[in-house]
């Protein structure tokens, strides 16, 4: 009896798929990408795409002012603002570079997602449609329109517009906020504003905010009534 009964079978095949693979075309070469700015921020789009769903964690950072899109970069970049994956992505990218990728993504301007019906009450919409356009004096928290714009698209610079932002993420930023794990260079304008605003008045906002159709048109506004109802270290000088 024989120690190696299927060493014939096996060599047998080994030669087959030798043969037929030496009547296979070689592999192509990968292509070569364009050394585009385009394919440079393919890793940001990944998560921060325009989707249908809103997305409670990786906002729309397309149309955003310049500035403003900047400014977070640096903050992650500082510590300022914390998210590990974004800190490790900026870590070592110059002040130039990421005015690059802010300027691109400031110029995009795809279409909003549908916006999210609200299931709270009509109660607690009419508190955060109050908040948004008239503020409450008796708390000094002054109408988010008067620093983010009639139409809520942010001011250009360095002012990000609200509109298109689902509420689980405004409300997670106000907790950043109110937990001092967010920052912005000080004075840290909505820190303060974060610490004024009930949890009821949070989620009256957010609620309010996320209801609400963007203009596609919408862009930035380029002026505002001035002076601001706040300092904020973030903004230039007025």
């Amino acid at each position: 009896m024989t120690l190696f009964p299927l060493a014939p079978r096996a060599l047998l095949a080994a030669a087959t798929l030798a043969l037929a693979g030496a009547s296979l075309p070689a592999a192509a070469a990968p292509a070569t990408l364009a050394d585009t700015l385009a394919q440079r921020v393919a890793a940001c789009t990944a998560c921060h795409a325009v989707k249908e769903s809103r997305d409670a964690f990786f906002p729309r950072i397309a149309g955003k002012p310049a500035g403003y899109l900047y400014n977070q970069l640096v903050n992650f970049r500082q510590g300022r603002r914390h998210y590990p994956m974004m800190n490790y992505m900026v870590e070592h990218l110059p002040d130039a570079y990421l005015k690059e990728i802010a300027e691109y993504f400031s110029a995009q301007h795809p279409p909003y997602p549908p916006p999210t019906a609200s299931a709270l009450g009509a109660p607690l919409l009419e508190r955060g449609r109050a908040l948004v356009l008239r503020g409450d004096p008796a708390k000094k928290v002054p109408a988010c329109v008067a620093c983010h714009g009639e139409q809520l698209t942010g001011l250009a610079p360095a002012v990000p517009g609200l509109v298109g932002l689902p509420a689980d993420y405004i409300n997670a930023q106000f907790g950043a906020w109110r937990n001092k794990t967010r920052h912005a260079q000080a004075p840290d304008c909505m820190a303060d504003i974060a610490g004024r605003l009930s949890d009821g008045d949070i989620a009256a906002v957010s609620g309010w905010l996320s209801s609400q159709v963007a203009d596609p048109a919408a862009r930035p506004a380029t002026s505002i009534a001035l002076p601001l109802p706040l300092q904020c270290g973030s903004v230039p000088a007025q």
